[in-house]
């Protein structure tokens, strides 16, 4: 097995081999290979199961040699504007590059008990060059089957750390939380709390780790109760902002490490009667478009996911023609945005 790139695979059996393992023919088996529906449901389950158990490796139709003509852009879901700046970004980077883009979503997505290969094999069938993945975890299985398939593959904005080789790229995600909690710092507030993503998550702790250096580079012991971890949903943090403002001594500001997590703050600050900025200041991170459609207007530190994604189309293209990028990762600057939702904390703004 090798990386994407990389100049030979593991030769594994033919497919002959295959068919005669499943009990079909020759013609029947190669059908299931390049994604055919005219099969019967259970000879495609015998033929898949003997490709599966085989390893069976199939040649992609593409020639890297040659200009790609296709590529596609897996996502989790395309219910958010967050997919949308992605789409967007790679539509422009592929027209500028001559490709054209299939879209999926929903990668975990079964049909008829095949979690693994459903997708890998509509990629296979339609000859891709390339794959985007965005937001979307890989079993091993599935990022063996890329490698030897040696189909070039690179992450945007990853939420977990990839394989050693595997190409990503991604946002200054520490910058972006120590800028956050330095702009809080500069308008006076000293009890900042901060609602994150899941631990586990890689851009999750790393916006975590620069509000940690924020604190300790104004003097400001770390205060472990205004750390609150949740799922990057409205709900979690919405519990989340309820939680710290029941502590004995609540924080006067709060950095939520999302925009979306932020319109859940700001639910629980109504259900409370509190007044954004006048009695909590809020801070987002990703600058989507609801941050400025937010009453107030959301303060947030824009990543610039529209350039994350063409340069992961750009970096996929070099990979296709056989070229491999000096680094597996990338990132791209973040800044903050400031709007309506930040100010002086209460007792410290001039009067009137």
């Amino acid at each position: 097995m090798v990386r994407a790139g990389s100049a030979s695979v593991t030769a594994g059996p033919t497919l002959a081999v295959v068919a005669r393992e499943a009990g079909v023919s020759v013609p029947t088996a190669s059908k299931v290979v390049n994604g055919r529906e005219d099969v019967a449901p259970e000879t495609r389950r015998r033929v898949t199961e003997a490709l599966d158990r085989l390893g069976y490796v199939r040649r992609p139709r593409f020639d890297t040699a040659k200009t790609p003509g296709l590529v596609d852009l897996v996502v989790h879901c395309l219910e958010s504007s967050w997919a949308g700046a992605v789409l967007h970004g790679v539509e422009a980077a592929a027209y500028e590059a001559g490709l054209e883009v299939v879209v999926s979503a929903g990668l975990t997505r079964t049909r008829a008990g095949r979690p693994e290969r459903d997708w890998l094999d509509r990629l296979a069938a339609r000859g891709s060059s390339g794959v985007l993945l965005n937001l979307a975890e890989l079993s091993p299985a599935q990022y063996a089957w890329l490698d030897q398939h040696r189909i070039p593959y690179v992450l945007i904005d990853p939420a977990h750390e990839p394989p050693a080789g595997v190409v990503s790229v991604g946002a200054a995600n520490w910058q972006g939380g120590m800028s956050a909690t330095e702009h809080l710092l500069g308008l006076g507030h000293r009890r900042i709390a901060v609602i994150a993503g899941h631990r586990s998550t890689v851009y999750s702790s790393a916006r975590v780790a620069g509000y940690r250096s924020a604190l300790a580079s104004a003097g400001l012991r770390y205060r472990a109760e205004y750390v609150r971890h949740a799922s990057f949903d409205e709900t979690a943090a919405r519990r989340c902002m309820h939680g710290l403002l029941d502590l004995p001594e609540p924080p006067t500001a709060v950095f939520v490490c999302s925009d979306r997590m932020a319109r859940g703050a700001y639910e629980a600050l109504v259900e409370r009667g509190l007044r954004v900025p006048d009695e909590m200041s809020v801070v987002g991170f990703d600058d989507l478009p609801e941050a400025r459609w937010a009453a107030p207007a959301l303060t947030t530190v824009r990543q610039p996911l529209g350039e994350m994604a063409a340069t992961a189309l750009r970096l996929l293209v070099r990979m296709m023609r056989g070229e491999r990028p000096e680094g597996t990762r990338t990132e791209l600057s973040t800044r903050l945005v400031p709007r309506a939702s930040t100010a002086a904390p209460p007792g410290e703004r001039p009067s009137a």
